[in-house]
């Protein structure tokens, strides 16, 4: 999958290989800059825009966060006027990647904007993982990113990418059902969706929703009411 990172095995050469990636994002970061240097400021954002996407993910996997913020955060802008949904998302989890003040709140504008637009459920549901990541075990928070997970790959996705997806977002929740409540049967788990009312799109978006603002707080970088109306009919 594009998005969603699968378990790999561990090796006992893993750190020299993490130091020869590291390496080989640093050279990739800067074969992109000279590009982007030789396109010139005049350059139009369709063409600047998606390297400076390629830059900022190669420089947060070579660990220069500075300059990946930077990149992506001008990418994000450049995608948002453009009315690029998917690649305004990937440089808002580029931001969170970064660990740098403002992530919590990069990560509340790329979910927002990845349930309220139509893109690639999948980026959809990696941005919402991060939410579980970052959700204590006790909090009702991690149990409404994955329940919203679920029902977009429902709504949204279609064929072998359905299905791969569907397993994986049913995963999650049953991960969180077992942090959560040390939920282990199926009669626990039915009875765990009921109680938190997870079998209901109008009251878990909701949640979902005051998760968000919580992380956004007041740094939300676009009117989301300007926004909504360019959504397309279903």
């Amino acid at each position: 999958m594009k998005f969603l990172k699968e378990e790999q095995p561990a090796f006992s050469s893993e750190f020299a290989d993490a130091q020869q990636s590291k390496a080989i994002l640093q050279s990739q970061a800067l074969e992109l800059q000279q590009q982007l240097d030789a396109l010139g400021e005049a350059a139009p954002p369709s063409e600047r825009g998606p390297l400076l996407l390629q830059m900022a993910h190669a420089q947060v996997g070579a660990e220069l966060m500075q300059e990946a913020e930077h990149n992506a955060e001008t990418a994000f802008h450049i995608f948002l006027q453009a009315e690029q949904w998917e690649p305004a998302v990937e440089a808002c989890d580029i931001l969170f990647r970064t660990e740098l003040p403002g992530a919590l709140a990069a990560l509340g504008r790329g979910v927002w904007l990845a349930v309220t637009f139509p893109i690639d459920p999948e980026l959809s549901v990696a941005m919402l993982e991060h939410i579980v990541e970052e959700t204590p075990s006790e909090s009702d928070g991690a149990a409404v990113a994955a329940a919203t997970g679920c029902y977009l790959v429902d709504l949204r996705a279609e064929g072998k990418a359905r299905d791969k997806l569907s397993f994986f977002t049913n995963q999650l929740l049953g991960k969180v059902a077992r942090r959560h409540s040390d939920v282990e049967t199926q009669a626990q788990f039915d009875a765990w969706i009921q109680r938190l009312q997870l079998d209901t799109p109008e009251y878990f978006l909701g949640r979902l929703s005051l998760i968000l603002e919580v992380l956004v707080q007041e740094d939300w970088w676009f009117e989301r009411d300007e926004l909504r109306a360019k959504i397309p009919d279903q």
